[in-house]
């Protein structure tokens, strides 16, 4: 019998995106989408299934055979949402088989121009003087926005409001128009405002700082051990074949040392996140459990989607 990977893939694989069109998830997805179609020479088939912070489509790639034929793009949401729903219908870390990473991406701790403070200790000062008053915008409840925003707010010692907002692109016009005084937005939404001066940028949320905006200090320089990156990658259903999996992963590593994907991926300010499934796979089981701990002392719930 011929192994399945010799064969694969030998008819359109779909590809489950989240989120909608146009978002760090659905460009990032797309981006692999096309390069895998190429190099397979058979068409995946990106398919958008969106709600309820992204598990609608996580179940449907979860539910479909594990023949290869339907995998899904999956991210900081599904480490979220692990602790942040009371009830799931599948477990993510046993249901869902890591194929490979593709991107890393800066957040940005982002304020109004008008704001006073122009540093993260001086954001802290005034928070710690003003406590309540200053309110922080997300994506939504769960999102990577909102629990970024937890995570400073307890490891900072301060009080802020959280206000959740239905995407990215609505919380940064209300962070422009002032309504809002502070959003951890990706590099790839806010870099263009930043150098245009229409939003001041406090510090990069990664361990270290960031080449797309070199001079903007990381948090972690002033409250030491903060980290909150975005990270995205693709799974597939448990008990699709490892020969599959293999190949997925040695394709999608292939592609991220491609040059115009990496250009691509740094246009985005985002870094390649190369590896085997297994390195993708404790990524997800170690971001899965540090947000879990501040989903459960922040005592977020999931919000309407």
């Amino acid at each position: 019998m011929r192994a399945p990977a010799l064969d694969y893939p030998s008819k359109p694989v779909h590809f489950i995106i989240c989120f909608a069109a146009g978002g760090p998830n659905d460009i990032t997805g797309r981006l692999f989408g096309q390069y895998l179609s190429e190099h397979f020479g058979q068409q995946f088939i990106i398919e958008n299934r969106v709600g309820a912070g992204g598990n609608i489509g996580t179940q449907a790639y979860l539910a479909a055979p594990p023949d290869g034929y339907t995998i899904g793009f999956v991210g900081p949401n599904n480490a979220i949402s692990a602790s942040l729903y009371e009830s799931l219908p599948f477990d993510f870390i046993r249901d869902s088989i890591p194929v490979a990473g593709t991107i890393q991406v800066t957040n940005v701790m982002v304020v109004n121009p008008s704001f006073p403070a122009k540093s993260v200790t001086e954001f802290i000062a005034y928070a710690k003087a003003n406590p309540g008053k200053v309110n922080y915008a997300s994506a939504g409840t769960g999102s990577q926005q909102h629990v970024a925003g937890e995570l400073f707010k307890m490891m900072a010692g301060i009080d802020m409001v959280h206000v959740p907002y239905r995407g990215g692109g609505p919380a940064l016009a209300d962070l422009m128009g002032g309504q809002v005084q502070l959003f951890f937005g990706t590099t790839a939404s806010t870099i263009e405002l930043i150098r245009s001066g229409k939003l001041r940028a406090l510090a990069v949320t990664t361990a270290t700082r960031s080449e797309a905006l070199p001079d903007v200090p990381t948090v972690a320089e002033f409250v030491p051990g903060y980290e909150a990156s975005s990270w995205y990658g693709i799974g597939a259903p448990r008990n699709t074949p490892a020969e599959i999996i293999d190949r997925l992963n040695k394709e999608i590593n292939a592609g991220l040392a491609d040059p115009k994907i990496k250009a691509r991926l740094a246009d985005m300010g985002g870094t390649a996140l190369t590896g085997p499934a297994a390195a993708f796979g404790k990524l997800i089981a170690d971001e899965t459990e540090k947000w879990g701990k501040v989903v459960k002392v922040s005592g977020a719930k999931a919000g309407p989607d």
